[in-house]
């Protein structure tokens, strides 16, 4: 029995599907997409799950490398912080001597150097010239009455063994020699005496060194009541009077060395205490230490200056600045502890200089400072430390 199998095409000639051909192909492609979305779904879910692990192996990353240094303990200066006012060493007041009068001349400006018996202000004396020409002229009537009186004792004592006078006369003239002698000393001391008063007419430096000031002009009349007219630094030594609290000065010492830096320069000068004031000022219980410094233009009396006073030496822990951090009420380092967790440790600092910061507490000298970079860390964060050489 012949079965025949009738085929659908299209226009074209080309065989076509049937609709149960077409449902079964259909079907299985969308189950073929359902499977390929749940594999896609079940990738990203397992995904998923694997970042608490990944943060994980990120919290095991490695622990920052920080710069480490041990300070150890080492002789450094022990000072104390002054501030004080500069000032002449000796200032020598200098005012009218003699009986003074109108000042013609001023010599000298503040700032020059004199040296002792300089003539600073010359005063008009012509009255006081005349005055001593007088007395020269006295003199000199005095010794040729002394010479007269010398030639008639010689004439008499000639006489005298002739019998032509008696001795009594020659007694009288030798009386008369030896006054007329004494009225010349006379003469003579009172001529000295002119010339002297009116050489302290002028106003001279009773010793040498610097000119701080000058209060007198060419025309003032000036007397005894006139005051200071010059101020004069002797030998150009300055001071500082450096104010120091009561227990500051019983550390201080005669001979102690000192660095003086005037405020608003950059320059330090140094010094020594010469003088320490046994007195404390029952107000302010503060006391003075005076300390010599040589003359400079810069050190200029009146004017402010702080000091840093070394009163002994004493072994302590020297940290480079930068291991040292400052919060508003207090300093403080990172020690890296035996388990490199980073702690805060309050110290307690000294003074400031080029070799570093001196360390009066908080650090025995054995502990493990963080160089640097300590704003970037955090107390009890883990770190690597690296250990380097201390400054010296």
């Amino acid at each position: 029995m012949n079965y025949e199998t009738s085929i659908r095409t299209d226009a074209a000639g080309y065989p076509v599907e049937s609709d149960g051909n077409a449902g079964r192909r259909r079907a299985l492609i969308i189950g073929a997409l359902v499977l390929v979305a749940a594999i896609a779904i079940a990738f990203f879910m397992f995904r998923g799950g694997d970042k608490p692990a990944a943060g994980a192996e990120q919290n095991k990353a490695p622990a920052p490398s920080v710069t480490v240094v041990v300070p150890g303990r080492q002789p450094v200066a022990r000072t104390v912080s002054a501030t004080g006012t500069l000032a002449a060493r000796r200032e020598m007041p200098v005012g009218v001597v003699g009986e003074g009068g109108m000042v013609t001349r001023v010599l000298v400006e503040p700032g020059a150097w004199v040296g002792a018996g300089q003539v600073l202000a010359v005063v008009e004396r012509s009255v006081q010239a005349q005055q001593a020409a007088s007395l020269q002229a006295q003199i000199g009537v005095a010794r040729a009455n002394a010479r007269l009186a010398e030639q008639e004792l010689a004439r008499a004592q000639q006489l005298v063994s002739r019998g032509f006078i008696s001795k009594a006369d020659v007694d009288r003239r030798i009386a008369t020699r030896d006054q007329t002698l004494a009225q010349v000393r006379v003469a003579e001391a009172q001529y000295r005496e002119s010339l002297n008063r009116n050489a302290r007419l002028d106003i001279r430096a009773p010793a040498a060194g610097l000119v701080l000031t000058r209060a007198v002009e060419p025309g003032q009349v000036i007397g005894g009541a006139s005051g200071t007219l010059f101020r004069i630094a002797m030998g150009g030594q300055m001071e500082l009077r450096a104010q120091l609290s009561e227990a500051d000065l019983a550390t201080v010492g005669v001979g102690s060395r000192a660095t003086v830096t005037p405020v608003g320069s950059t320059r330090s000068f140094s010094g020594e205490v010469w003088q320490v004031a046994p007195v404390i000022d029952p107000q302010s219980r503060q006391g003075i230490a005076r300390v010599a410094l040589t003359y400079d233009p810069a050190l200029r009396p009146g004017g402010f200056a702080q000091a840093e006073i070394v009163t002994g030496r004493m072994d302590a822990p020297l940290l480079p600045e930068s291991a040292v951090m400052s919060s508003d009420t207090s300093h403080y380092v990172y020690v890296v502890g035996p388990d490199n967790k980073v702690q805060r440790r309050e110290v307690k600092t000294g003074q400031v200089t080029d070799a570093g910061v001196t360390i009066l507490a908080g650090l025995s000298g054995n502990e493990q400072v963080v160089l640097s970079a300590g704003a970037f860390l955090n107390p009890g964060e883990t770190v690597r430390p690296t250990r380097a050489a201390a400054r010296r």
